[in-house]
């Protein structure tokens, strides 16, 4: 009688697995079976590849440290948050960039795809001025991967996915950065004003993507814009190179008015069920620059690429002489960390929303004593 019993059962769990076309990392997941980005070159993995734009990293050194040392188009040395988050969860290692979607399998397709493009912002002339992918276009490529995904798995599980998938977005810093600091037809505009358009704009996104059906929405910061390699160039004043102060206000106020945003759209009577949270990375990535030493960091204040202190893109190219660790390194290039500098960045925020994960960081090599300060 038991082993009738055991019989059954089996050919009930057998069935069961095979009529799910669900795969089997997603279904490992019980948290988030897959995991979506967009917004920035922050969370993008590729998007800009075949786009006709200077705002690309798919060239040598980039990818010196990804899989087969190949330039995916992260803007990076290897991973970025988006592929460090989902390998952190279970879901899968990498996350592939939605506009290479005819090399994706469906079981990739499944557990989620990256739409973010590296330049890009809460404001449409931003992405217009680098000439690449704006937030709304973002979001009319997720109607298309819904599209597909239902024509290959069917609207069923393609809505469990949608509703019960991990969101990221990250948007805000090439406004700050860029559009505001070197475009007339935003730097006459009072920042105060600037920003709060940049909230109630990404406040606009966020209540499109839950919409269409999003549910599980994290919303990271701006970086401390004042502190990058390249910004420290051009604003913190030479010869010294310190954090421009002014980039960092404005990146606090901005931030706090998208933490209010965030706030309304989770109280709102109209959007139930919509877990959408503030991520604050501004703060912790502060407090790794300044305790770099006992994390082994050596250098908070270059890129690894060339100089360190303007090659981004194009510039840090083949011929840039690179440095021998990238792993004490906070930045990679002059706008963006290391995969180690965002390990470390993501284990504070997985901590900060009380998830419990495991991952190998990057090792630390370097024998140097020397540290670059704040």
């Amino acid at each position: 009688m038991d082993y009738l019993l055991c019989e059954k059962m089996l050919v009930i769990i057998v069935l069961v697995f095979f009529s799910n076309r669900i795969p089997n990392v997603a279904a490992a997941n019980a948290t988030y079976p897959a995991l979506f980005a967009f917004g920035d070159s922050i969370l993008d993995t590729g998007n800009n590849n075949d786009r006709w734009t200077l705002t690309k990293c798919n060239h040598h050194p980039y990818g010196r440290d990804f899989e087969g040392e190949i330039p995916s188009g992260r803007f990076c040395n290897g991973k970025v948050p988006t592929d460090i988050i989902a390998g952190a969860l279970g879901i899968k290692q990498t996350v592939p960039a939605f506009q290479l979607h005819d090399n994706i399998t469906v079981d990739d397709l499944a557990t989620g795809v990256c739409f973010a493009s590296g330049g890009s912002g809460n404001d449409d002339f931003t992405a217009e001025f680098l000439g690449v992918i704006k937030l709304s276009d973002q979001l009319e490529n997720f109607k298309a991967y819904i599209q597909n995904l239902d024509a290959a798995i069917g609207p069923q599980k393609v809505a469990s996915i949608i509703s019960n998938g991990l969101y990221l977005v990250s948007a805000g810093n090439n406004d700050i950065a860029i559009t505001y600091s070197y475009n007339i037809l935003r730097g006459t505009m009072d920042f105060q004003t600037y920003a709060d358009n940049l909230a109630l704009w990404a406040s606009d996104f966020l209540n499109s993507l839950y919409q269409l059906g999003a549910r599980h929405v994290w919303v990271l910061s701006t970086l401390p814009l004042g502190c990058l390699p390249s910004t420290r160039t051009l604003q913190g004043g030479l010869p010294f190179r310190p954090c421009s102060d002014k980039l960092n206000n404005e990146s606090v106020y901005f931030n706090s008015k998208l933490e209010e945003k965030i706030s309304t759209l989770k109280n709102q009577t109209n959007l139930p069920n919509f877990d959408v949270r503030f991520i604050d990375v501004y703060n912790p990535i502060l407090e790794l620059m300044q305790n770099a030493a006992s994390k082994g960091f050596t250098n908070v204040a270059n890129g690894c690429c060339g100089t360190g202190v303007i090659e981004l893109g194009p510039l840090c190219n083949s011929f840039d002489i690179l440095c021998q660790n990238t792993s004490s390194y906070f930045f990679w290039d002059a706008a963006h960390p290391t995969q180690r500098a965002y390990e470390l960045i993501v284990d504070d925020i997985l901590k900060a929303n009380n998830i419990s994960s495991s991952f190998n960081y990057s090792p630390t090599t370097s024998t140097s004593a020397c540290l670059d300060v704040l």
